[in-house]
């Protein structure tokens, strides 16, 4: 046996660019499908994982599946706002832990998310360094932007402004980094997190007051006893300090200050579906269950992962009945080589066993290549799950 693993290795070596023709084409055939399945296994496991820690989503009617999405992934949506009245309305219930979120804005292209501290508790969030966003101007950030942007506990991040050119936005906000998570490898490891009332602040809702007293005159509008109106190419970017936290303050009914979702977590089965059954009986508020929202939108994953399956089987086909044409063409090529074996006293079954050796080497080394592309399009291929 050893002399003809010796011969096949010196065959295939002797027509090496023809070996390697073939183990890429099976490999290639072997990649496709088998990166389709893991791929749609992957994120089957992912997507339903996170959904299913979510119980119920409340937001305003319209479609559920940015709804969900928009609150499980931080996914930019034209949602419509719902009041904080709503959110106050369902914790008044008692039927679940209540948590508002906020996310129209974004720091350095990362969604920021305007909740409430018992949002990290929700999802496990732990603190690698510094504390919870519990001020206004602070933000907490997830450990993949900390670690994109280089930002630690005591460093600043600016907000992105909504309006470059339209002075009458407000500006970008200069926030204080209060902590950093620790990474927990879902859709919060590229967030940024913030108190509910910043999002207030940037929104433009809630505001500030400057001290006027020593602004240039060429940058007053108008000046009262009351009141004083600056030009807003005084103001390049607003910061919330110690000194002026203080004046930060609402105008207006903060009942009807906009949130994107309430996330709810209900202390029982019974809980859920009153509470979701309340909510979509009043038709002024859409309460969805995510596990069902992520398992219509797998369906649909999965009736083109079938398509791929035929494509790959067909490719799959397509190739064997090549590659099998190549060896046979190749074998009557070398008929007088297997004869001049034959003649030299070698057992009957030693041509077939040489091809065979051949033939099981170069699938080998044509599945370990597959095996070895399907592996690294999966460590380079960006995290689809995280930022769905």
């Amino acid at each position: 046996m050893s002399g003809l693993l010796y011969l096949a290795w010196r065959h295939l070596d002797a027509h090496r660019g023809r070996a390697l023709l073939v183990v890429s084409c099976i490999a290639l055939a072997l990649w496709v499908p088998w990166t389709a399945s893991r791929l749609a296994a992957r994120y089957d496991v992912e997507l339903r994982a996170r959904a299913e820690a979510t119980p119920l989503v409340v937001g305003a009617p319209g479609n559920r599946y940015d709804l969900t999405l928009a609150a499980l992934y931080f996914r930019p949506t034209e949602l419509d706002t719902v009041p904080y009245s709503a959110f106050e309305a369902l914790a008044a219930e008692g039927r679940a832990l209540c948590i508002p979120l906020h996310m129209r804005f974004t720091a350095r292209k990362a969604p920021i998310v305007a909740t409430s501290v018992e949002y990290a508790e929700f999802r496990g969030l732990a603190l690698a360094e510094g504390r919870d966003p519990l001020r206004i101007g602070e933000v907490t950030l997830g450990a993949g932007i900390a670690e994109r942007l280089g930002l630690g506990a005591g460093d600043h991040l600016f907000s992105d402004p909504t309006e470059l050119y339209d002075i009458a936005r407000p500006p970008a906000l200069k926030m204080r980094v209060a902590g950093v998570y620790a990474a927990r490898g879902t859709p919060d490891d590229d967030a940024v997190f913030v108190d509910i009332r910043t999002a207030w602040v940037l929104e433009g809702i809630a505001h500030g007051h400057a001290d006027t007293d020593d602004i240039d005159e060429e940058l007053v509008l108008s000046r009262t006893e009351d009141s004083v109106a600056v030009s807003g190419a005084l103001i390049e970017y607003a910061e919330v300090t110690a000194e002026n936290e203080a004046s930060f303050h609402y105008h207006g009914d903060t009942s009807l200050l906009p949130l994107s979702a309430v996330l709810a977590v209900p202390h029982s089965t019974k809980d859920a579906t009153l509470l979701k059954s309340g909510v979509n009986a009043r038709k002024k508020r859409l309460a969805v269950t995510p596990t069902a929202v992520i398992d219509d939108l797998l369906g649909v994953v999965f009736r083109i992962k079938r398509f791929f399956d035929l494509v790959g089987a067909f490719l799959v086909a397509t190739t064997t009945a090549l590659v099998a044409l190549v060896f046979l063409l190749a074998t009557r090529l070398r008929a007088r080589e297997l004869v001049t074996l034959d003649r030299m006293g070698a057992p009957r079954r030693a041509a077939a066993t040489l091809v065979g050796l051949e033939i099981a080497a170069v699938l080998a080394v044509a599945t370990a290549a597959a095996w070895l592309m399907t592996a690294g399009t999966l460590a380079v291929l960006p995290d689809l799950v995280a930022s769905f």
